[in-house]
């Protein structure tokens, strides 16, 4: 009997296996990008020397995840994802497990709807526009460099959020909430992103807007706030490419305890593709305002990237980069690395691949 049992189990495991399959999708994939750095004025305790290192996410943060969906019939669809950074030089998580993106949602003729943790809509708009593909070394579209009071940047995601993107025709639109949890006050912490774009015969433009509020004062109900206000232009003819951008970036500081400021973020670039080669130049400024002139930085990157595609998935790229800053005030061409000098200067050669 035991025999028989087993033996209709097996077939039975199968059939549902096989069933689950012809409905539902799921796919691992990853990005691997590590390189080698050198740049000059790195450490600030050490007096600014040279450094050699082994960067992970040179062109594009490393990264892995999980991604499915269900068809549920009548154009409906479950749909989920999940995603952890890597850091390629030291095999480590670049943060908790699933940091990147971890959401579920449905998706159908009325767009997509995702509860749970990923990128804001600002973030999904703003990288198209990015000459450097929003590079971690070196591109300051989503942040500015991290020397400095504040990187007068974009969050690229939100915690406890849900997520809308919808288009129609030739038009791309979408908004996100990401919910500050506080009881008593629903507006405590609470997040907002919304904003569009539109492509047709090789022009864009976008247009994108973000609000991130504190918590209010226990005395008077005053509440810190920073946005960020995003435009950008992109064209496109033949073997050429044209993209600029800007940020408004503002915090309204409400409470005695902080500080308002505000960092206009202005990029361009030009991209060049010939067969299997990408040549890009482009340029970054921040003009920093409401700050005491001797903090007053200003800082400027340029940057030059050549890629060399050997196939569809592994890419080589060799980039350099060069800031500067104004006051003597330091200045990083990442947005994650600062400087120790009002100059700083790096190149990165490196590969990527696509899994």
């Amino acid at each position: 009997m035991k025999k028989s049992i087993l033996a209709l189990a097996v077939p039975a495991a199968l059939f549902l296996n096989h069933s689950a399959s012809a409905q539902t999708n799921v796919q691992v994939y990853g990005l691997i990008d590590a390189g080698v750095e050198a740049v000059n004025h790195a450490d600030p305790e050490a007096g600014g020397g040279s450094l050699v290192r082994v960067v992970s996410g040179g062109k594009n943060t490393s990264r892995w995840g999980l991604r499915g969906s269900e068809d549920l019939g009548g154009g409906l669809k479950a749909v989920f994802n999940l995603e952890g950074g890597i850091l390629l030089d030291t095999g480590a998580a670049d943060g908790p497990l699933f940091k990147r993106q971890a959401n579920v949602g449905l998706e159908g003729g009325f767009g997509r709807v995702l509860i749970g943790r990923s990128f804001t809509t600002t973030y999904d708009l703003v990288i198209k526009f990015d000459p450097m593909g929003f590079a971690p070394n070196y591109s300051w579209a989503t942040s500015g460099g991290a020397t400095g009071p504040s990187k007068y940047g974009m969050t690229t995601s939100f915690d406890n959020q849900v997520k809308y993107t919808g288009s129609t025709g030739n038009f791309t639109y979408g908004a996100t909430v990401g919910l500050g949890e506080q009881a008593g006050e629903s507006a405590d912490g609470r997040k907002y992103a919304l904003g569009g774009s539109w492509f047709k015969d090789g022009l864009g433009l976008m247009a994108a807007y973000e609000q991130v509020n504190g918590n209010a004062a226990a005395a008077g109900g005053g509440r810190d706030k920073t946005t960020a206000l995003h435009l950008g232009a992109d064209y496109r003819s033949g073997q050429w490419r044209y993209t600029g951008g800007m940020r408004r970036y503002e915090r309204d500081a409400a409470q005695a305890a902080s500080a308002g400021l505000r960092g206009d973020t202005w990029w361009g670039g030009v991209t060049y593709l010939v067969d299997n080669v990408t040549l890009t130049g482009a340029v970054y400024h921040i003009n920093t305002r409401n700050l005491p002139a001797a903090r007053d930085a200003d800082p400027t990157m340029f940057v030059a990237r050549g890629m060399l595609n050997l196939s569809k998935r592994t890419w080589l790229y060799l980039s350099a980069a060069h800031a500067r800053a104004r006051n003597g005030q330091p200045v990083g061409l990442s947005r994650d690395d600062p400087g120790a000098a009002d100059t700083q200067t790096g190149i990165t050669a490196g590969i990527q691949h696509r899994f």
